[in-house]
């Protein structure tokens, strides 16, 4: 009874949360036709059995379809498929050959941000071929904070993602559901689910900027319990925001 009681609670936390951020950023209307990008990771299967949830309830009525873009590098998705069926919601898997072009023949030494390109490029052209408007991206706040501190520090921006925001290349509104949502939370819902998550076969995984800022957040928050808390609350409240201005 006690694992039972956990999924709802898990899931009934981040419902919650996904339906603030629905309501106040206006993430999703009546009739669109949301692909979720599916990497079979953790993050993008728990906003695949949210969004499945949210359905049932929400105010505004969606479709939903599962959509993984395999890379090529030899991962196995077929539980993947099984817990889409689970959901009564279609998945298309579409093969490419993304992780020969970044690994062999351009030998990326930083591969996740050509990687995200090609990989988004691949969605949007399933998505117009199945009608879909919307793609919804399973960004959770703790990556909202990476991201802050990726662009500072490698790029020498203050930016980060969008909770919502339309690419006029594709004509695809990308959409972030999770986007108040700790990483923690979604982590106890993969488990409390079990969750078919599929293991990144990516040479790349563990070993990325992306990874390093990780740690330093976690090492940061050690010595500063509210420090990330603090950063994520700066970064979706702008108004608080006091910058040089010349």
């Amino acid at each position: 009874m006690q694992p039972l009681y956990n999924v709802f609670m898990t899931l009934q936390k981040i419902l919650s949360g996904m339906r603030r951020a629905c309501t106040e950023l206006n993430l999703i209307d009546d009739s669109d036709s949301i692909a979720v990008g599916v990497s079979g990771g953790k993050d993008s299967l728990a906003l695949l059995a949210a969004l499945a949830a949210f359905r049932r309830f929400s105010p505004q009525k969606f479709e939903l379809t599962a959509i993984t873009i395999d890379l090529g590098l030899g991962a196995d998705y077929t539980p993947v498929k099984e817990f889409c069926d689970s959901l009564s919601v279609p998945y298309v898997l579409e093969s490419t050959d993304i992780g020969d072009v970044i690994f062999n023949v351009r030998k990326e030494k930083n591969p996740c941000s050509l990687c995200s390109k090609m990989r988004r490029g691949a969605l949007a052209s399933v998505m117009q071929k199945l009608g879909c408007n919307k793609l919804a991206l399973g960004h959770h706040a703790d990556d909202l904070a990476e991201t802050f501190l990726l662009s500072l520090f490698y790029e020498g921006r203050l930016s980060t993602f969008a909770p919502k925001a339309y690419m006029s290349r594709s004509g695809v509104t990308v959409i972030r559901p999770l986007i108040y949502i700790s990483e923690a939370d979604v982590s106890a819902l993969a488990r409390d689910m079990k969750l078919p998550v599929v293991h990144n076969p990516c040479p790349a995984n563990h070993n990325t900027q992306r990874e390093y800022v990780k740690k330093l957040i976690k090492n940061i928050t050690a010595d500063i319990p509210i420090a990330k808390e603090r950063m994520i609350s700066a970064i979706t409240h702008p108004e608080r925001n006091n910058l040089w201005e010349k």
